[in-house]
């Protein structure tokens, strides 16, 4: 498989020794902020697929499962530890106080979608079911943007690493692209309601 990235060939042994539950268990483990290559090992469990090694609905339908029950841990770590207990381990994935209480307040007033578009950016990906349930939001409305981003972020990287073959060093530099516009969607609705929006609204009171 010398024309497949590398990362491929390292997490072959991993994939051929436990297969789904390789896949299963990094994914779980990933989201709930422990760093492990979740994203990766889904890939190469996709491209594995495409090879005729493992089939793609397991591999589509393990990965969903784990990376909903892996937000839904985070979660509950949010909730139920408390902001002791998340600046305590946050250190270890760059969580500080000062990102945690930010993103926090931006959870509480449009939290929902940000479940959704915190998938496909690294280190929200790990943390936003954290930050989620730090910010109180109700768990129904949690777990059904959780379920929605789950379903599109298994679906393109497993898309990518089945169909990709020989491409997928191509393929796989749309994973920056797909990062940098969920951040440009963040900063400019971000700067909309803290910037654009409240000027137009003192205007409006002036006029």
């Amino acid at each position: 498989m010398e024309h497949l990235p590398g990362f491929v060939n390292t997490l072959a042994p991993l994939i051929h020794k436990h297969g789904y539950l390789a896949v299963g268990g990094l994914v779980l483990l990933e989201d709930f902020g422990v760093p492990v290559p979740g994203e990766t090992i889904l890939i190469t469990a996709a491209v594995f697929a495409g090879l005729g090694q493992l089939n793609i609905f397991l591999v589509i339908i393990v990965g969903f499962i784990a990376a909903v029950l892996g937000d839904n841990i985070g979660f509950s770590i949010g909730k139920f530890g408390g902001h002791p207990l998340v600046e305590r381990v946050g250190k270890y994935i760059f969580l500080t106080p000062e990102r945690i209480s930010k993103t926090e307040e931006f959870f509480k007033r449009k939290g929902g979608w940000l479940v959704i578009v915190a998938r496909f950016i690294e280190g929200l990906r790990q943390a936003n079911g954290i930050i989620a349930g730090l910010a109180e939001m109700p768990w129904q409305l949690f777990i059904l943007y959780n379920s929605i981003g789950a379903a599109l972020w298994v679906g393109l990287w497993s898309s990518v690493g089945y169909f990709g073959g020989s491409h997928l060093n191509t393929l796989l530099h749309y994973d920056v692209y797909v990062s940098i516009a969920a951040a440009i969607l963040i900063l400019g609705y971000l700067s909309y309601k803290l910037a654009i929006k409240p000027r137009r609204e003192r205007q409006k009171a002036k006029t």
